[in-house]
């Protein structure tokens, strides 16, 4: 239903960085590299992410979050792992979440910015 989603950050180099390193394990990349935006995804943008003067401020309990699909529960692990040496903040690491379904397996992580991202594999071990 949703072709794509915009935010707003301070530091587009920084983003850069950090997008990159947790984007890659799960099979995204850069797609479109600008001065003052960006845009991720795999065969087209699904994540635009360009300068702002007013980001959306970090608000835990907005309920706002995304989450982005890994092909493998490793790519999940590999997704947390690259976004804690990113800059990233541990929001939950790898691993099963039953409460949410049998073959839930995700990670959680608050970006630079204050993002709170999430990576999901549904496939079975």
């Amino acid at each position: 239903m949703i072709d794509h989603v915009s935010i707003g950050v301070r530091d587009v180099a920084r983003a850069k960085k950090f997008y990159d390193a947790v984007l890659a394990p799960l099979g995204y990349s850069c797609l479109s590299d600008g001065e003052t935006s960006l845009g991720y995804g795999k065969d087209s943008v699904a994540l635009w992410i360009g300068q702002s003067s007013r980001p959306v401020p970090e608000d835990t309990a907005s309920g706002l979050h995304f989450c982005f699909a890994a092909p493998t529960r490793k790519s999940v692990a590999q997704f947390h792992e690259a976004a804690m040496k990113a800059g990233g903040r541990d929001n939950g690491p790898a691993g099963l979440r039953a409460d949410y379904g049998d073959n839930y397996y995700a990670a959680f992580v608050v970006d630079p910015d204050g993002y709170r991202i999430e990576a999901y594999c549904a496939a079975a071990e």
